[in-house]
């Protein structure tokens, strides 16, 4: 019963659309106990010989009107506990996926994709059940159970009734011993699936490289592993299951048998009427409910309790990226200084950037080339907060980034990470995805700038051109330039691009830098680059190497220095001429 404990809080919000749900289960509960003592007066009368035409036909009226009404009430207690029930999971799923918003990239490495989207459907429709089912079964059970205890102990006979209960206390233990089961089995069952969930999403994204290197078998025994991990974890909550209806009943048989002995004997001894005895059994019917549903509530009931602690255990976590309440709320303005003397990922032995200094001045661009894992990525998931466990200081005009709230810094920010990401929505609504109210000229114009907007044209739907999940029917750069129009459009006080022109050919590459120069004059860029070309026109270029400024200077200087950025240069223009050799 833990679990109503923690759901209390929803209980209380809702506690007058349950109040009239239970109190119209309790009516029809009444209501159900008529039928049986009806027919038990006229099987009475029939013995005694005393059924008139026109009795008979206010005891059938009695039931008819009985039966119109138990279909009313019932409808009205559908509605008020089922429809609070999603309510419910409106509630959870909307705080689920809140919470997702608002965790750092420290969470998402911890949790797979697949695993969140098991808890946000299985997880949350197992919690459902119990503000639902639960509550349904919970009342149900004791006002229906009551009821016809109450009516069999006053209207038939007290003593038969004490003797048919006997064998119900195993229904305690029973209930008991296999609940504790069935949480543990179902928390294993819905770990099962989250893993299988992450295995099918994994998949269907990379299915373009598992077809590349032939893996399609492999992935296929991995997949059946896992459904068969699945199935045989479920097999045994069904299992568990399964043991609940033929233990009640079991008890329900030894009721009916002690029953029969003695109320056969009572009849013969005239302490009750054969009528009386058909209405009793009747009644132990009736039971037949209440008692099954004891063994269907704590089903419910741990599933319910399993999925809530793993949703519990998400939203305990805690983002390291915390928004001090007294934040600046101006949009980042002004010079940079990023001065960050030591950084590590968590749980990393060895600092990905070490002594990492520069100073950008409004409306100049900063090039930062280097070997692949120097920390180019490092220094911009610094300046976009995705990480603050660092020692040194980031400013913008003077002001710890820190110290921003998270809505001014992030929206004065507009990058273009490495994997261009896009929505399965058209281009324009790719383009504007930060504020869906800019017009089509400003649209185009970002597009222009970015060097996309004749190849939209050129799509038969043009700027509706649907691109498909994660832009699937775009090229490499086509997709790099959708998402570039997408950082520039907003025309953001930092434009940062992480080897985002890698996909796009030279001329391209110079028409966007060209543009980006002319519109960004007063604004400040950074641009990582593997390509020399990229960086070449910045006012500042810094080389890292394992997390360290290496080398720095302009173009020129750099050349000067005849280092890592000299030699990659001459070995970037050889390429580039043998190319054109064997053009």
């Amino acid at each position: 019963m833990g679990i109503f404990k923690k759901l209390n809080w929803f209980f209380k919000q809702e506690w007058k659309s349950y109040v009239v749900g239970v109190f119209f289960l309790i009516i029809v509960a009444i209501l159900q106990v008529v039928s049986p003592r009806v027919v038990g007066i006229i099987i009475d009368e029939i013995a005694q010989g005393t059924l008139s035409r026109s009795s008979l036909a206010k005891w059938v009226l009695l039931i008819l009107v009985s039966g119109i009404l138990q279909y009313l009430f019932r409808y009205i207690w559908r509605m008020k506990i089922w429809g609070t029930s999603a309510e419910l999971e409106k509630i959870l799923r909307s705080r689920l996926f809140k919470h997702f918003t608002e965790m750092d990239a420290t969470f998402y490495q911890k949790f797979r994709t697949g695993d969140l989207m098991a808890h946000a459907t299985n997880d949350l429709n197992a919690i459902r059940m119990v503000a639902g089912a639960g509550i349904l079964t919970l009342a149900d059970s004791i006002s229906s159970g009551g009821i016809t205890l109450f009516t069999m102990f006053f209207l038939i006979d007290w003593r038969l009734t004490l003797i048919a209960m006997i064998p119900l206390p195993g229904l305690t233990l029973v209930s008991r011993i296999l609940g504790k089961r069935m949480h543990k089995s179902f928390r294993k069952a819905q770990a099962a699936f989250s893993d299988l969930n992450d295995k099918t999403q994994e998949s269907v994204s990379g299915v373009k490289v598992i077809k590349t290197f032939g893996e399609e078998e492999q992935d296929i025994r991995d997949f059946e592993a896992r459904t068969k991990d699945v199935m045989l974890k479920n097999k045994e909550v069904y299992r568990t299951d399964a043991l609940f209806d033929p233990a009640i009943q079991l008890i329900l048989g030894l009721s009916y048998a002690l029953t029969i002995i003695f109320g056969g004997r009572f009849v013969v001894e005239g302490s009750i009427s054969i009528g009386q005895l058909v209405s009793f059994i009747s009644y132990i019917s009736m039971m037949t409910w209440p008692m099954l549903a004891v063994g269907r509530l704590f089903n419910v009931l741990e599933r319910g309790s399993a999925s809530y602690s793993r949703i519990e255990e998400l939203l305990e976590e805690k983002s390291s990226i915390v928004e001090k309440k007294e934040s600046f709320p101006s949009l980042i303005s002004g010079n940079l200084d990023f001065q960050v003397e030591q950084f590590k990922y968590p749980n990393a032995t060895e600092a990905s950037l070490s002594d990492v200094v520069f100073h950008l001045e409004q409306g100049q661009t900063l090039g930062i080339v280097g070997r692949t894992g120097a920390g180019k990525s490092s220094i911009f998931k610094l300046l976009l907060r995705e990480y603050d466990n660092y020692e040194g200081r980031i400013l913008y005009d003077g002001v710890d980034i820190r110290d921003y709230s998270l809505d001014a810094l992030l929206k004065g920010i507009g990058y273009v990470p490495q994997d261009n990401f896009l929505f399965s929505t058209d281009i324009r609504e790719n383009i504007r995805f930060a504020d869906p109210s800019i017009n089509q000229e400003a649209v185009e114009a970002a597009a222009k700038l970015a060097a996309i907007h004749n190849d939209v044209l050129g799509f038969p739907e043009g700027y509706d051109t649907l691109v498909g999940e994660r832009g699937v029917s775009l090229s490499g750069g086509q997709k790099q330039r959708i998402s570039i129009a997408r950082a520039v459009v907003l025309n953001p006080e930092l434009l940062i691009l992480d080897d985002s022109l890698s996909a796009v050919d030279a001329k391209t590459e110079e028409a966007i830098l060209s543009g980006l120069k002319e519109r960004r004059a007063d604004k400040t860029t950074i641009i990582a680059a593997h390509r020399i070309s990229s960086v070449m026109h910045a006012n500042e270029i810094i080389v890292l190497d394992e997390g360290r400024i290496v080398e720095r200077g302009t173009h020129q200087e750099l050349m000067h220095l005849d280092g890592w950025y000299h030699r990659m240069y001459e070995k970037q223009q050889l390429e580039i001429k043998l190319e054109g050799e064997d053009a």
